[in-house]
Order: C-alpha cells, then structure tokens, then sequence
C-alpha cells in the first residue's frame, strides 16, 4: 500500500485550487488533505474543508475569522487568519507537498517559506518566480526542493525533459492561445470591457489570470518564470500564438529535434502530474483524438497591439528588479479595469509608465523586491488615482 502524500493547497478557492480537490477527490488512495486557505472566500472554503476534513485551515481575510471558526471547531479542526499565518503554516512539517496557487505577489512569502521548510512544491503562482526567481532557486538548491511546475506551458516543458538532463536546450517556445482578441486592433481595444475580457475561448480561468491571458502579458510572465525553471537564457525562450491550445508548449534540442507535450485543454492534467510525479495516474479526462482536429495553427504574437508582451520580455532580459517592478505594476492595473476605473489599453500604459520610473536594482535582496513591489504599487496607484 503506498503511503499518501499530504497535499497542502495555497489558494483552494481559485480555479486552480478547486480544480486540484477535483483531482484529489478522484485519487483518495494516493492523497490527502492536510491544509486549505483562502483570502476571502469563507464560505467555499467552509464547505471545502467540510467536506476533505484538513487538519489546518487558514482564511486570509481576518475579519472572516471567527465566521470560519466558529463553522469548523466542532470538526477538530484549526483555524487560523491572516498573512502571517499562511507563512507560520506553509512552515509547518504537515504536509508533503504544497499546492502553490495563491494569485499573484501574496504567494511569494508562503511559497518561500515551504521552500525553506524543505517541501516539495508543485508551482501554480508563476509570480514567485517572476518577482524573485533568483532567490527561490537559490534557496531550493540549498534545500534540495523539487519544483514542479502547474501551469500547463511550463508543466509541458518539465514533460518533454524528463530524460534529457545530459542534452542541451536549444529553445523553448511557448504557446499562447491568442486570448479572446486575438486578431483585434487597438482601436477596437479601445472599448472592451471585463465581460469581454473575461471570456478565455479555450481555458477556465480566475479574473486576474483571464486578463492576463487577454493582454499577452501571461505569456510575457510565463517568459520570465521559464527563464528559472530551465535555466535558460532570455534568447533561448519564443512565444507561439496557437489558438488550439492543443500544443501547450515544446523544447528544441541542440540537434534539432523537437519535442511536444500535447492535450486537449484541461488544467486538471498538469495538477495531477505535478502530484503524482514521476509517476503518471490513470484517469478518464476525454482524450485527444486527431481525427477530429481538422489544424494546429502557429504565428507570430502582434506585439504592436499586445504591448505588454514587449514589456515583460525587456524585464525578462534586464532582469534584476524589473520583473517585479512589471508584476507590480501590472496587478494594480489589473485591479482597476476590473472595477472599470481604466480601460483596457491603459494598463499597459500604466505599467510602462511605472516601469520608467522605479530605481533599477541589479541584485536586490529579499527586503529590496518587497520595497520595489510597494513603491511600484503606489506608483501605479497614484497614476490611475486610486
């Protein structure tokens, strides 16, 4: 009988997260529940822990604490609030692997913090890396800590070099799937709004992640976040507009050669190989049949209406703390349009704008990407008079 492995998950409430307990409910032999969290959604996370019976339980909202507490108590199990808690818990020895799925800045820390600990992380919170990608590897080969990547591109690559450690990359290209204004031109830009925004043809995603994937700026993040995960240099890694989503991404080989990693868009396929790796688990997802796929398309991103690629590809070469500062500026932009305070081409305004003006650092520290990330918000902030 193989033991299970206890499965942490940072951001349970998300898309991600809820995806990654579907994955778990059909696997009960190979894995449990040991911590949930959530910022803000009490009462799914409620129903959630409810229903897997985790021994801790974290809300980052502090004010829902009690409402949280008062629900799970009587199930013996331990609830805690806020952002120090996600920390003290992502320290405790409970868990074998944690689920990285808080979105955006907020699951650095926590993330860090399991790294340290010595625990196997299976990476959704792409941010981490592209904010302080140098100090979380440093500290993962330190500690000797696996990490697994979740997102589909970067979960793609990890499957094509399973194998190869002794062959060098060539490249890496990673494919886009256009987002929903794929082909559009900024003047028709001009009036989009969050429903249109919202609408992924190919994935079901959170909001934050949706506008990303409509600005190309997740490609440029995924960019940045490839660069640590494969150690490669900038010129080593190519985006691919490929609106099948079938293709999720490929490495070419110093010899030519390239290798796929192809699916039909379901992001329970990474998550579940990221928990069960190196070992594949049988399920009954609907499978890919090329009889019924009539073209896989490839082309060039339109950097010239999707600027935001171009800005996250110049930090991704500058480097230092650039990427934070663009990840920075970009949630706060995000932010706003969501509530409708800008419009959709003014976030990348926004987020050049901020990009000029935060002091460059070549080799910031811990407390250094957290000053830039702040002064990078205030920034943005002040711009869209938030």
């Amino acid at each position: 009988m193989t033991t299970k492995r206890r499965i942490a998950i940072f951001g349970s409430t998300g898309s991600i997260g809820t995806q990654t307990l579907e994955v778990i409910t059909a696997n009960t032999d190979r894995f449990s529940v040991e911590v949930l969290t959530a910022q803000n959604n009490h009462e799914l996370l409620i129903q959630q822990a409810l229903h897997f019976n985790p021994n801790i339980v974290v809300i980052g909202d502090e004010k829902k604490y009690l409402l949280v507490k008062e629900a799970l108590i009587p199930h013996n199990i331990k609830v805690f609030a806020g952002a120090k808690a996600l920390e003290d818990v992502a320290a405790l020895d409970v868990y074998d692997i944690i689920l990285a799925a808080i979105v955006g800045f907020a699951g650095l820390q926590p993330t860090l913090k399991a790294i340290e600990t010595g625990k196997t992380i299976a990476l959704a919170n792409k941010e981490t890396l592209v904010v302080a990608g140098d100090i979380a590897f440093r500290m993962a080969a330190e500690k000797k800590v696996p990490i697994i990547p979740v997102d589909s591109e970067h979960s793609a690559i990890f499957q094509c070099l399973v194998g190869e450690s002794y062959n060098p990359i060539e490249k890496v290209i990673l494919t886009a799937s256009g987002g929903p204004f794929l082909g559009k031109k900024p003047n028709f830009l001009l009036n989009v709004r969050r429903d249109h925004a919202l609408q992924h043809p190919t994935w079901k995603m959170g909001a934050k992640i949706s506008i990303d994937s409509a600005t190309l700026m997740n490609k440029g993040l995924e960019m940045i976040e490839a660069k640590w995960l494969f150690n490669l240099q900038p010129k080593q890694i190519q985006v691919l507009v490929h609106p099948q989503s079938i293709v999720h991404s490929m490495v070419q080989f110093s010899d030519g050669s390239i290798k796929a990693q192809l699916g039909l868009p379901d992001m329970k396929l990474p998550i579940q190989y990221a928990l069960g790796f190196p070992h594949r688990i049988t399920n009954n997802y609907p499978r890919l049949d090329f009889r019924k796929v009539s073209q896989l398309v490839f082309e060039e991103p339109d950097t010239k209406t999707f600027r935001n690629l171009v800005l996250a590809t110049e930090a991704l070469f500058k480097g230092g703390n650039l990427p934070c500062v663009l990840n920075a500026a970009n949630e706060i932009a995000i932010f706003a349009f969501l509530r409708n305070r800008i419009g959709f081409l003014d976030m990348t305004d926004v987020i050049e704008r901020t990009m000029q003006n935060i002091s460059f650092i070549a080799n910031p520290t811990v407390e250094e990407y957290f000053e830039s990330d702040g002064e990078a918000r205030q920034f943005a902030a002040n711009l869209i008079k938030m």
